[in-house]
């Protein structure tokens, strides 16, 4: 008899061949500028159940741009592994021709020219056709949202999130999780979940006071889609109080909770559940080793550390499946349940290619209605850029370096720190640069810009802390985000070390001169989790810089050298 681990590693293979590296057809297709929505969606419906996944959309309702890393490091176990391939070795992997459209929307390599050629991504209007259209083929299909939703936007901030809950309540998703929703406050998360018409998740969101799971979030929820008895089982960002301000909601508290997450997986199972989904928040190789810590779990929908994979990762008998970041992919899942047991799947990783999925009208005029009472703004032209404006990368991105200057700028610093964190969509050369592109990658509801003095000691202890929390080898101490950002300084990294041995030769790049561990340096960052935190909010002193230079010429810093791969 063939074991169930053998159906899974044969639904790998469907997996591939139904929409997974190969994304089925339209791959040659668009490499030859004809794909259209009908490739995107095409769909070998399979089995008894669908799930649809979407995640760590911050607040980005209309179509951007967004540049996959060029680095994107494992360490023990993960070196190697998917997620941690970028570019040539990505495409090798999965068989991804160089230059089609699935070369574009997974790897950076020439992206500024296939940007031309491919166009935006994303758009909750076009998230909603490619959701509509899974409906209409799985009527009862179930829509999870993975976190990181009300956050990332200029009408987002304004709006204290209102403005996404009101569109994705649209989208009708059945349940969601959460990260940095909880830097509204937690009284605003509170009221925005009381209206909610689906579940608001999270088995590992505890009373802080009483040290017992919080009555504000179910930790899990069935339903009956199919003829399949599911239990959908809520993973909150376990981080959350290290990562994020914990005076903004100082009543919870967070963890992973392998324990409860087993016990909750068992009180489902004991109560007739046939498949059972997390819905979580934890980041990649966090949930892949939680995958292999608890049993009993069919499949793992990933989110936080913005990975998007045409293939799902098997574990054991758990199948993750990353779905990437900013409204750019859909994940669709087809699941085969049988006599309790889930048997086989087929999955695609669907990109929302904006000039090609026809946007949801009705969608796209509630977007528009959320966003009227701001246009002006919005649409401000500050300057524009030569240069391709991006974020993401272990190490550092050209948006992040532009912001770096812009501190050491405006607030006459030596040295500038930027948070290593992964949302904010590109921008190609020859683009405008509007006031909302600026609110895009620095919108956060604790922005001001700090000016404050450290030793050289000082800053050697937080950037050896920020790189254990990215390459320590247990993933359970990785908390996401990348490298915290620096500007006018450079660094040595041997990423192979252990904590306090990975950063060296810290320079003063004004001076060339090595950082004095003695000796004090006037230092500007922003997004400080302390309360209190006086200065001007960041998107105002980018927003200056932008303005003064009129035009952004803005090459990557190349100010670390990065060793131990």
């Amino acid at each position: 008899m063939i074991s169930r681990r053998d159906f899974l590693q044969t639904s790998m293979a469907a997996s591939a061949i139904y929409g997974g590296a190969s994304f089925g057809n339209w791959s040659k297709l668009a490499a030859q500028q004809v794909i259209t929505q009908d490739d995107l969606l095409n769909f070998d419906t399979y089995g008894n159940v669908s799930l649809i996944h979407i995640t760590d959309i911050h607040a980005q309702m209309k179509p951007i741009y967004f540049r996959e890393p060029s680095i994107n490091l494992g360490v023990g176990e993960a070196k190697g592994q998917a997620p941690h391939v970028t570019g040539e070795a990505f495409r090798k992997m999965y068989g991804i021709e160089d230059g089609s459209a699935s070369a574009y929307a997974l790897t950076y390599d020439d992206f500024s020219s296939l940007a031309q050629a491919y166009g935006r991504v994303g758009g909750l209007d076009r998230c909603a056709t490619v959701i509509n259209s899974i409906r209409a083929e799985r009527p009862d299909a179930l829509l999870l949202d993975g976190g990181d939703t009300w956050h990332g936007s200029y009408t987002c901030f304004h709006t204290q999130g209102q403005d996404m809950v009101n569109v994705m309540n649209a989208l009708k998703p059945d349940a969601m999780t959460f990260h940095w929703e909880f830097t509204l406050g937690s009284d605003r998360v509170r009221e925005i979940i009381a209206d909610l018409p689906f579940a608001a998740m999270g088995q590992n969101i505890f009373d802080k006071e009483w040290d017992e799971p919080s009555e504000d979030f179910v930790p899990y929820k069935f339903f009956e889609r199919g003829g399949v008895k599911i239990a959908v089982i809520g993973q909150a960002f376990p981080y959350m109080p290290i990562a994020n301000p914990g005076w903004m909601f100082p009543e919870y508290s967070f963890g992973i909770h392998d324990e409860r997450m087993q016990d909750m997986v068992d009180e489902v199972r004991a109560q007739g559940a046939e498949l059972v989904v997390c819905l979580s928040h934890n980041g990649f190789d966090v949930d892949k080793k939680m995958a292999s810590r608890v049993s009993g779990i069919d499949v793992i929908l990933t989110g936080h550390t913005h990975d998007a994979l045409p293939e799902p990762v098997l574990v054991g008998e758990t199948i993750l499946i990353a779905s990437g970041s900013n409204g750019k992919f859909i994940s669709r899942v087809d699941l085969d349940v049988r006599d309790g047991r889930m048997m086989g799947f087929r999955h695609k990783l669907i990109p929302i290619f904006s000039d090609v999925i026809e946007p949801d009208a009705s969608v796209t005029a509630l977007i528009d209605e959320q966003r009227a009472p701001f246009i002006d703004d919005l649409t401000e032209v500050v300057g524009q850029t030569d240069s391709l404006l991006y974020r993401r990368g272990n190490f550092g991105g050209t948006w992040d370096d532009l912001i770096c200057n812009a501190l050491i700028d405006q607030r006459d610093a030596d040295i500038a720190l930027s948070p290593g964190v992964r949302w904010g969509p590109s921008l190609v050369p020859g683009q405008d640069i509007t006031r909302e592109d600026i609110h895009n990658v620095t919108s956060m509801t604790y922005g001001q810009a700090y000016r404050t003095e450290m030793t050289g000691e000082f800053l050697h202890v937080v950037l050896e802390d920020v790189a254990d929390n990215l390459f320590n080898t247990d993933p359970y101490y990785q908390q996401g985000g990348d490298m915290v950002r620096v500007g006018g300084l450079s660094y040595d990294i041997d990423i192979s070390k252990k904590q306090g041995d990975r950063i060296t030769n810290l320079t003063l790049q004004k001076t060339g001169e090595l950082i004095d561990a003695a000796k004090t340096y006037t230092v500007a960052g922003w997004a400080s989790v302390n309360e209190g935190t006086e200065g001007p909010q960041i998107w105002d002193v980018v927003e200056d810089y932008i303005r003064a230079k009129g035009t952004i010429t803005q090459e990557p810093a190349n100010n670390i050298t990065v060793s131990g791969i």
